[in-house]
């Protein structure tokens, strides 16, 4: 164990998705490199037409001012707790700095928008010391919601991997709209706290994405030589009823668990303490179930009500690769959450959260005022009622906040990607009914003299161009309180996300 901050998902790991970008230079050895799983090598004697062989990212050497670059992809958004820059191997040509800036954006942001000026970078780690051939670790004291990173070397050279350590954070608005999720996915927020044994391989790849491709993607443990079993707490990304339980031993033949049980139990905020020694505080989910080799086993159960965290035990001991809780998410504690962060906000914060939802100030310094909300219900009723006080003119400022339909608007805070999620469904269009949208747009902005206004949300890019043209004939008082009303319902549904951020 190096720190604490190691023990916590790599939210850039190849495994979970994550990709290298862009570098502006990788002359000796590939940018990818940077995030292979397996650890660096060293071959003394292999060289290729450019140099030296290396695994790792290395760039020439610089003859001029700057410094060398690459932008990744995370794998999983979420907020980063410390970095790692492996330097194994580089001893003569390792960089003497490095820095990381990082932003959220869309996920399938290009390269070329996330290194444009619309793209607001923040710099969390700043210029610091490197060792050659080394383990450089960096713990990151605040980070924001991060889905790439800006990795600065100065003022070239090469690094062998790269590690971006946090902690998961999910787009909750989504997967409480979805019927069912596996709440323990590593995309979802799912951990590992504590494992009786991790001598062969670590419990977090029980959460791993997709299906094992070896044995030694899976948990395993020592083999046991006296009484007891071997268990692993773990901790899901949410708060939900578990309906299905999946236990998969895929790759593990002669070294299976003769069986298992899973025990559950609602227990927000409480200590690994509590959890490790309190045996009062668990439920049994699954009783004990034998187990085959080398088989992936479903299990229906009839959870009673939410949970937040289940004890697997494997019986005596042995090796599973992926382990799956099925169920939904507990919308109504995220909104609770999700209100009270809302409440406690100072006021600067909280006004600008709430423009993203009304880009009107008047609307937004007006729901400020009334502070704190009771309840969800409280906060959308006197959304409603704050929007039909305000005037034609804060009106037209809130629908100004908006890109057109089938554009996409520029930037990277949260107005930006609701936006873009609100009107995903229209995604797909072709080019020729991006050109009919365009042609609407234009002719519905010389008439009515503000931008089309629809909640976007499910509907396709041929509904809302229907809708547009069909609203090109009302008389423009009447085509304005029909906006008015499309904003409120967008309002509503972005004070929601806002909540379950």
């Amino acid at each position: 164990m190096l720190t604490d901050f190691t023990q916590l998902v790599d939210l850039a790991s190849e495994r979970l998705g994550g990709v290298v970008l862009a570098a502006n230079d990788e002359f000796f050895a590939s940018k990818e490199n940077l995030l292979k799983a397996a650890k660096p090598i060293f071959i003394e004697d292999r060289y290729t037409d450019r140099g030296k062989w290396m695994d790792g990212w290395e760039t020439r050497r610089r003859r001029g001012p700057g410094h060398d670059w690459c932008v990744i992809r995370l794998g999983l958004p979420g907020a980063l707790r410390g970095i790692v820059v492996d330097t194994s191997y580089f001893k003569g040509n390792y960089p003497s700095h490095c820095s990381l800036e990082v932003c959220a954006a869309p996920a399938d942001s290009s390269a070329e928008t996330l290194l444009s000026p619309e793209t607001r970078w923040v710099e969390i780690l700043p210029r610091s010391p490197l060792e050659g051939d080394a383990q450089n670790l960096f713990p990151i004291g605040s980070s924001p919601r991060v889905t790439h990173v800006r990795f600065n070397i100065f003022p070239d050279g090469g690094v062998a991997r790269l590690r971006l350590h946090g902690e998961v954070l999910p787009d909750w608005a989504r997967l409480c709209a979805e019927e069912e999720i596996d709440l323990l996915a590593l995309a979802h927020g799912g951990r590992v706290l504590a494992a009786s044994d991790t001598f062969f391989s670590a419990p977090p790849n029980l959460l791993l994405p997709g299906a094992a491709k070896t044995m030694g993607e899976g948990w395993e443990t020592r083999r046991r030589r006296g009484p007891g079993h071997d268990w692993v707490i773990l901790q899901l990304g949410s708060a939900g009823v578990v309906r299905r339980i999946e236990v998969d031993t895929a790759h593990f033949k002669g070294n299976f668990p003769e069986s298992c049980s899973l025990e559950a139990c609602d227990a927000e905020g409480a200590s690994l303490e509590t959890l490790t020694t309190s045996s009062a505080l668990w439920n049994e989910l699954l009783p004990r179930t034998p187990l085959e080799a080398d088989k992936r086993h479903l299990f229906e159960v009839n959870a009673t009500g939410p949970v937040t965290h289940i004890r697997f035990n494997i019986f005596p001991d042995g090796g599973v690769s992926r382990l799956r809780l099925y169920g939904t998410v507990d919308k109504n504690r995220w909104l609770a959450a999700g209100l009270q962060r809302l409440n406690e906000l100072p006021a600067a914060e909280a006004e600008a959260a709430l423009l993203a939802c009304c880009g009107s100030a008047n609307w937004s310094r007006a729901m400020l005022r009334r502070r704190p909300f009771a309840s969800v219900e409280a906060l959308l009723r006197a959304s409603d009622e704050t929007w039909q006080k305000l005037g034609h003119e804060d009106w037209l400022e809130a629908f100004s906040a908006h890109p057109r339909i089938g554009e996409r608007k520029a930037g990277s805070e949260p107005s930006a990607e609701w936006s873009q999620s609100e009107q995903s469904s229209a995604a797909p269009a072709g080019e020729k009914l991006r050109a009919a949208l365009a042609e609407a747009n234009r002719a519905y902005e010389a008439r009515f003299g503000h931008i089309f206004i629809v909640c976007a949300t499910r509907k396709t890019a041929e509904e809302m161009l229907a809708l547009l043209r069909q609203r090109l004939h009302n008389d423009p008082a009447a085509e304005l309180r029909i906006a008015a009303e499309e904003q409120r319902r967008i309002t509503a549904l972005r004070l929601e996300k806002l909540l379950l951020q």
